[in-house]
């Protein structure tokens, strides 16, 4: 958390469960926007027409038409709105992208490393930028149609645009070129001088630790516990780094893993439902089917009659029997 946005309070931004993202066109910024505010939800901005001003943690950034932002978890901003303003606004939980940290535990840097490796302000004026708008373009176009696969070509989207960003639009890239205001670039060299890379690297490495020993046996019954040991850490000060690293908790991160490999497993067509939720680490079937029924819409017998291209009617999709 920023320090000086413990005294305001935090918006509540509630995205659906199953697919935590949302993404809107606004003309303007109103009223609620204007006032200085932060969220947990990470927020891309694409300034498609107009000016204004944005102001993120105490930083001023005039942008244009053409301009992006990025902005982490609780940074405390607030918009201004110059001339004809309109703007493409994604707002997602962190969580939407957790299993793909398995992969490549440093995709949410962009966000998670403003003022120290990245700006929160990509401009218009520097290379690949049009490339990064044309992406943001395609998830709008995307999510408001809401057709098949939407949302895997959305999640594709968003790690092509965040891979991209981690590697060809940190500070050090991009400074020397003069593309951003002079101001600024004095901010940014003062960020780069004391940047965090030795211990944000440790910490990624501990948490890669943690992730692969989950990953190697989901029917543990893990505990914090256990998990801060593997990381040499207590279980609060572990917390703490899990949730900021890979954008949602252990426990959270752990469901996530159990119910990728329940999938898996359904798919197969091998065992029973029963012997998956004991495979995948559920204690009890009741909970497996409530849990699988609350993150993925549909029960596990519904979900192995999709994987296996059978019809499934409306009316068993929520169906609770096994």
């Amino acid at each position: 958390m920023k320090p000086s946005s413990i005294s305001i309070q935090r918006d509540q931004i509630n995205l659906p469960l199953q697919f935590p993202l949302h993404v809107s066109k606004t003309e303007g910024v109103s009223p609620l926007f204007q006032r200085l505010h932060w969220h947990r939800a990470l927020e891309i901005n694409w300034i498609t027409r107009g000016s204004g001003i944005y102001v993120i943690n105490g930083q001023e950034y005039p942008f244009s038409a053409g301009d992006i932002f990025l902005i982490n978890s609780d940074d405390l901003h607030r918009a201004y709105e110059g001339k004809d303003l309109e703007m493409v606004i994604l707002m997602m939980e962190p969580a939407l992208l957790a299993t793909e940290q398995r992969y490549d535990p440093e995709i949410l840097l962009p966000f998670r490393d403003t003022g120290s490796h990245f700006s929160n302000h990509i401009s218009r004026e520097l290379p690949g930028s049009k490339r990064l708008a044309g992406y943001i373009e395609t998830i709008y176009t995307e999510f408001a149609a809401q057709k098949p696969s939407h949302a895997s070509i959305i999640r594709g989207l968003l790690l092509q645009l965040l891979g991209e960003v981690n590697r060809s639009f940190r500070l050090q890239d991009i400074i020397p070129g003069g593309a951003i205001g002079a101001g600024e670039a004095t901010s940014l060299n003062t960020s780069v001088k004391t940047s965090r890379s030795a211990s944000g690297r440790r910490q990624l490495e501990q948490m890669r630790a943690v992730i692969l020993a989950l990953e190697g046996d989901v029917s543990h019954p893990w505990t914090l516990k256990e998990m801060a040991e593997i990381a040499h850490l207590s279980p609060s000060r572990f917390s703490v780094l899990f949730n900021q690293v890979v954008g949602t908790s252990p426990l959270h991160y752990l469901l996530q893993l159990r119910l990728d490999h329940a999938v898996e497993l359904l798919e197969q067509g091998e065992r029973s439902v029963l012997e998956i939720a004991g495979q995948c680490g559920f204690r009890n079937l009741s909970n497996f089917n409530r849990l699988f029924m609350n993150y993925l819409g549909v029960t596990p017998t519904a979900m192995r009659r999709r994987l296996q291209g059978e019809e499934v009617p409306k009316s068993s999709a929520g169906d609770p029997k096994q």
